[in-house]
């Protein structure tokens, strides 16, 4: 009969302590969604380039990376810089192009507050 190896002890142990960590997480209430991951209402302008009123953060700078390469509007000598369509331009505040690192700043403006935050 072959005995075990110590290592793959220490593997059994590391799996039931994983199992039973993860099985206790499971338990608690589920978090309030916030920051960057909670929808917000969206302006008109940006409801025309992502197709919703009211979206996530992480899912507008999605959807909008998307319309980007479905439409090949990244240059292609330099992948960092994206060519405006009409679209875009309402969005990025009439810029003909604009570098990739901008994106998130120049949405920023078109998240609307709610009633409660202001």
């Amino acid at each position: 009969m072959m005995r075990p190896s110590a290592s793959s002890g220490l593997r059994m142990m590391r799996t039931s302590r994983i199992t039973c960590c993860t099985l206790s997480q499971s338990s608690k209430p589920a978090r309030k969604i916030r920051g960057i991951m909670k929808p917000r209402k969206v302006s008109p302008e940006m409801e025309d380039l992502v197709g919703a009123p009211e979206m996530a953060r992480t899912q507008v700078l999605k959807r909008i990376w998307a319309y980007i390469k479905d439409n090949n509007l990244q240059d292609p000598t330099d992948k960092r810089t994206i060519n405006c369509d009409e679209k875009l331009k309402k969005v990025f505040a009439g810029k003909d192009q604009v570098e990739m690192l901008e994106i998130a700043r120049l949405i920023s403006p078109h998240f609307l507050k709610s009633e409660s935050e202001s």
